[in-house]
């Protein structure tokens, strides 16, 4: 056997394993969805409150009191100013690597998964295509195996083949739009570390000027 029967032979198999493949691939989809959702849901948090209470912490000295009252919130913005007010003692530069750190492994977190539905979105056109294209061949083998047939033959199958590409949209499109919105949380959540992050390090700025100006 060549190898274009080999292959002839495996694009007859047709376009339902494909449409299989996309039903698996939006299940993914919607898993990675719901996932996401629970984890941002979270850790919403109020940013403006964070730092009004975080510029408290540096000026009476009390990263334990912030610390105790945000201990159940798993929030980017939290975590940045735990570690930001427990290196604030060694200053302000200790400070600001602690707090980049934080919020670069938190933004790690909170890009988990997303790159399922972003490659989902931008593949799963071509995997409908891909569908498609084995159809329309499966199409006209059925043709050329009964040449008498009308072109209802051909027709039936073309439409059945055209599923795959329908199919493949759908899957692709919602992908997309949550990919997009996600990104837009990460966003979110980076902006609100780095509010938090800057209050912190004006707060310790001011306290040194505090002090300087006492002495």
């Amino acid at each position: 056997m060549s190898i274009t029967e080999s292959f002839l032979n495996f694009t007859l198999l047709g376009a339902e394993w494909v449409l299989w493949l996309l039903i698996g691939l939006s299940i993914v989809s919607i898993a990675v969805a719901i996932e996401r959702f629970r984890y941002f849901a979270a850790r919403a948090v109020d940013t403006a409150a964070v730092v009004r209470d975080s510029r408290r912490a540096v000026a009476e000295g009390d990263a334990g009191g912030f610390e105790k009252k945000y201990a159940e919130s798993p929030s980017m913005a939290v975590s940045v100013a735990v570690e930001g007010l427990s290196e604030a003692a060694h200053g302000v530069d200790a400070a600001t690597e602690a707090m980049n750190s934080a919020k670069t492994q938190s933004r790690a977190d909170h890009e988990r998964n997303l790159v399922v539905l972003g490659t989902l979105g931008n593949n799963a056109p071509f995997i409908g295509l891909f569908g498609t294209v084995l159809g329309i061949i499966k199409a006209f083998n059925d043709l050329a195996e009964n040449p008498s047939g009308d072109a209802t033959v051909v027709m039936g199958g073309i439409s059945e083949a055209l599923v795959a590409t329908a199919v493949g949209l759908l899957v692709a499109i919602p992908a997309v739009i949550l990919f997009n919105y996600f990104n837009r949380r990460v966003r979110r959540a980076v902006v609100a570390a780095d509010a938090v992050a800057h209050g912190i390090l004006g707060a310790m700025h001011a306290e040194l000027e505090a002090k300087g100006e006492a002495s």
